[in-house]
């Protein structure tokens, strides 16, 4: 028998009357690629406000539920509940190149006041000025702000975040999380974040959830006092939680070395020869 379509509410007005306190319900999402089964039964509710991290090795599937939420992937089965209104910042900005930052921001919108928000937008990310730059002239966090000024000027119920800090800088990348955290305390948007990075999951996420085998294994609040610090005590343990969950050792993640270093072996005999040397150089 064939596996009934996820099914969507289809406008916010909608979505409001049937969970006005939720932004994302989700039951029994599956998906399968030929004989692979990704999402294996996914339950996953969403507070409107709420800002959950998603964490997963390579293929584990997070993209796969974002694809979902997005309404970009017919394939999977199950319930999906998601506020229409929603927007996805990825791991490029994926800006036109034809066309200057303003436009990209306010590419689709059709209202006569777009032009206005579009640089109000600009303006909350740190662009203002910017508004006639070519996007070949922006370093990747300025485009990356673009593409996420282009989602907020949408104000979505909802705002989908695939592994938007990936490809940044290590200083850019804790300037744009600083960004994120200001913009959503405003917007106030439910938040999916995509990461593979466990400290950015912590520092941003009301929740973290770490997605293994097809199911969600981990459903953590991150309850951490005052300033996120990553020499904390507590977001230690948490960050070693999350390590612990996701089967990598942490002297491993942070080293990047999982075997052990060849040694060099020096010949014992004198180089005799100018060819031997160069070999050896």
């Amino acid at each position: 028998m064939a596996t009934p379509p996820v099914t969507a509410v289809p406008s916010v007005e909608a979505a409001t009357r049937t969970a006005p306190d939720r932004a994302v319900i989700v039951r029994h999402l599956r998906r399968s690629f030929g004989m692979r089964d990704v999402l294996r039964g996914i339950d996953l509710e969403i507070r409107r406000g709420e800002f959950v991290a998603l964490l997963g090795r390579s293929g584990s599937g997070k993209s796969t539920i974002l694809r979902a939420l997005a309404g970009l992937d017919r394939g999977a089965s199950g319930e999906l509940f998601v506020a229409a209104s929603r927007t996805v910042v990825y791991q490029e900005p994926r800006l036109l190149p034809w066309a200057k930052v303003l436009e990209n921001v306010i590419l689709g919108l059709r209202d006569p006041d777009a032009a206005n928000r579009g640089r109000q937008a600009l303006a909350e990310v740190g662009l203002e000025g910017h508004e006639s730059d070519w996007p070949k002239t922006l370093s990747g966090g300025e485009a990356q702000r673009v593409a996420l000024a282009r989602a907020l000027v949408r104000h979505p119920d909802l705002l989908l975040l695939d592994e938007p800090f990936g490809a940044l800088d290590a200083l850019t990348r804790i300037r744009m999380h600083a960004l994120v955290v200001k913009l959503c305390r405003r917007h106030h948007p439910a938040v999916l974040l995509v990461t593979h990075d466990v400290d950015e999951a912590i520092v941003l996420a009301d929740r973290v959830l770490v997605l293994a085998d097809g199911r969600v294994s981990l459903d953590t609040p991150v309850r951490l006092e005052g300033p996120r610090v990553r020499s904390s005590p507590e977001f230690g343990r948490l960050r070693s939680r999350l390590f612990h969950e996701l089967g990598v050792d942490e002297a491993t993640e942070a080293t990047g070395v999982d075997e052990p270093v060849p040694t060099l072996s020096i010949p014992t005999r004198p180089l005799t020869t100018a060819t031997e040397q160069e070999t050896l150089l």
